[in-house]
């Protein structure tokens, strides 16, 4: 894969709060072979020497390893979305909320327990868009968000809410980084409409009950 993608994520197979993600690349150079795990950055002369490094911190662990995305930025930080899908009191699923998360500038990770930054969806998307254009964009992410939950009830019947991490490329296509099916519900209370949180948390309690 990193000889197809130049740039490729490794992860825990089961985790949180981005733990253990690393990002691994192929540049040019005398040490060509690069990952950074954390704050920690490694360079190798070999995939041979960087295999075995990275083993070394898998041990027994299934990790899983994802293609690179170029994801957009804001302010120079790399972003991805949060849509948030939850089983609404008639028992229908509903997007109830989107929130963007800025990686911390240091770290390959966006997630706000990891030293990212919650930011707003059209604070994000300002730059790159127009308001019509982000309204499109939204109406997207919201229907994909319902698709995925549905496709996810019928091998996990017990979910009630699901978050989709979307990372955006260069021309705001959106991938699906990874589905969480415990997402954190409280993030959203930092938006400053307070009607999106108010929801969120109304189906959570109704869903946890």
């Amino acid at each position: 894969m990193l000889n197809h993608y130049k740039v490729v994520y490794i992860k825990p197979n089961v985790g949180t709060y981005g733990g253990g993600v690393m990002k691994v690349e192929h540049k040019s150079g005398s040490l060509p072979y690069v990952y950074q795990n954390g704050l920690k950055i490694r360079r190798f002369a070999s995939k041979d020497k960087l295999y075995a490094d990275l083993s070394k911190i898998k041990g027994k662990r299934p990790y899983l390893v994802q293609k690179g995305i170029d994801l957009r930025t804001w302010n120079g930080r790399i972003f991805d979305l949060r849509v948030m899908v939850q089983r609404s009191p008639s028992a229908k699923w509903k997007t109830t909320g989107i929130i963007g998360r800025a990686a911390n500038p240091r770290k390959v990770v966006t997630n706000y327990h990891n030293g990212g930054s919650l930011v707003s969806f059209e604070n994000l998307l300002a730059p790159y868009t127009t308001k019509l254009e982000r309204l499109k964009l939204e109406r997207k992410l919201r229907y994909l968000g319902i698709y995925v939950a549905k496709r996810m009830v019928r091998n996990f019947p017990g979910i009630r809410s699901i978050g989709l991490d979307i990372g955006l490329d260069k021309k705001l296509h959106p991938w699906i980084i990874e589905v969480n099916t415990r997402p954190d519900p409280y993030i959203f209370r930092k938006l400053a409409d307070k009607r999106i949180y108010a929801k969120v948390i109304r189906y959570h309690r109704f869903n946890n009950r």
